[in-house]
């Protein structure tokens, strides 16, 4: 198993544990931290981070070209969509359906599929792989297993502060590859310049240097 495989599980592993936290329950049909997203349907889409990494596994190795994962960023329709966008819709669509058998059931179809990817992943091959929505392009399993990181510790975080509990703690070497990559991205939205003042020089700082 990758490197990046063990650190994707033990962030899967976090995230399947803040889905089974009863202020989840408790909060599960209101409004999240997230514009137009109710708790459920935030859980929903963190769960699914997880849920579909064994449907891509399962994929035959895709024909499409294989790109660089700061390529695919480059190219994907949401980063730069308003919450009403299409793409933003269908997401939150998403996130409802999967949560739609209740956060007992989410948290326990997410402790299946991480048990059943703990052997899926220790053999599989850095192959070329894709999400059917994406686009006509593919990634390396690493490269994908890293996007799907970033976004169960960010959402991860996002539901935390929804139900009012901690943030997750995550591994070292997890925190380090996902905070690279969300470096990496900012650095390509704002600029070397603004990125190194917000990291190191307050008083001449940007306001933001968020990387979406």
């Amino acid at each position: 198993m990758t490197g990046t495989a063990h650190d994707f599980l033990a962030v899967a592993r976090s995230a399947a544990g803040l889905l089974r936290d009863p202020a989840v329950a408790a909060r599960w049909n209101g409004p999240s931290a997230l514009p137009e997203f109710r708790v459920s349907g935030l859980a929903g889409h963190l769960a699914y981070q997880v849920l579909a990494i064994p449907r891509i596994l399962a994929q035959p190795v895709p024909h499409e070209p294989t790109i660089p994962l700061l390529e695919h960023y480059a190219r994907v329709d949401w980063i730069d969509a308003g919450p009403d966008a299409d793409i933003n819709v269908r997401i939150r669509r998403g996130g409802e359906e999967a949560a739609a058998g209740g956060p007992e059931a989410l948290a326990a179809e997410v402790d299946a599929v991480v048990e059943t990817l703990t052997g899926d992943l220790a053999s599989a091959p850095d192959r070329p792989v894709r999400i059917p929505f994406w686009g006509p392009w593919s990634l390396t399993l690493d490269d994908m297993l890293i996007s799907r990181m970033m976004e169960l510790a960010v959402h991860s975080d996002d539901l935390a502060v929804s139900v009012g509990v901690p943030a997750p703690a995550l591994p070292e070497s997890a925190v380090e590859t996902v905070v690279d990559l969300l470096t990496r991205l900012a650095v390509r939205r704002h600029g070397p310049t603004g990125v190194l003042r917000a990291l190191s020089r307050a008083e001449r700082a940007p306001a933001s240097i968020a990387a979406f």
